[in-house]
């Protein structure tokens, strides 16, 4: 058996992989990650499989399903939002399986800052304006962050931030950044990017909380800041200019 470690994307059924659809179907267990695995990803479970949210299950839980299924010759689809390689909890499971010297595999997902971005309908890196993405959170009742990767430290960059787990923050992430990149930079909250009920509030680091609290939005939302969001005037890149063409 293999325990199928598996990206089902941001929210919309029909971003999940081809692969990870596949290994659903193929999987006689699954274990998913609570209300933020759509239904409709579940639902690729075959006929009779043991299908079980772990949103209120310990680590310890988690992984006494995975060994039951091993010894009963089970493959596993083990399901999580978006992709696996940040704040999946893939990590902590890994260890534990090759302690125990389970097999498993990983299908990537589309992350949540891809949908945002699609949902916009824009690139986060433009010539001359943006070519850095930094993906981070603050901390809240979760993992507290390590040293020097607080938005204080990290904002001097001036780099484009996605600011995930962090919309209860908001205030910390205003007050930290609004020294660094002024009162007037862009900043777009995304809400459960393509689902069904997705929401965006686009205001500025001077503006933003306002915005977000009067739409009542604290949860599952995206935090997005930087000078590319405002889509200024930006140059063309080098890849398809006419200069390339010359020097070639």
């Amino acid at each position: 058996m293999t325990v199928h470690f598996i990206g089902a994307g941001p929210g919309a059924a029909d971003l999940l992989t081809l692969r990870g659809r596949d290994l659903i179907q193929r999987s006689q267990v699954c274990l998913y990650a609570g209300s933020l695995v759509p239904k409709e990803v579940i639902a690729y479970a075959p006929p009779g499989a043991s299908v079980i949210d772990t949103a209120e299950m310990n680590l310890d839980e988690i992984i006494a399903e995975m060994v039951a299924a091993n010894k009963d010759g089970h493959d596993i689809a083990r399901i999580h939002s978006g992709d696996l390689s940040i704040w999946s909890t893939m990590a902590e499971q890994i260890r534990r399986l090759a302690e125990l010297r389970i097999p498993y595999d990983v299908t990537p997902g589309v992350p949540s800052f891809a949908a945002a971005a699609a949902v916009l309908g824009q690139e986060l890196t433009l010539p001359h304006v943006a070519q850095t993405l930094i993906l981070t959170r603050t901390s809240t009742r979760s993992t507290p962050m390590p040293i020097g990767e607080d938005l204080a430290t990290l904002g001097r960059s001036g780099a484009t931030m996605a600011i995930h787990l962090s919309i209860t923050n908001l205030d910390i992430v205003t007050s930290q950044l609004l020294p660094l990149y002024g009162a007037d930079c862009p900043v777009v909250v995304v809400f459960r990017a393509t689902w069904p009920d997705q929401a965006i509030l686009r205001g500025t680091l001077s503006t933003i909380q306002e915005i977000v609290a009067a739409s009542g939005v604290d949860r599952n939302a995206l935090i997005l800041v930087g000078k590319s969001l405002g889509q200024p005037g930006f140059g063309e890149s080098y890849l398809y200019s006419t200069g390339r063409e010359r020097d070639a």
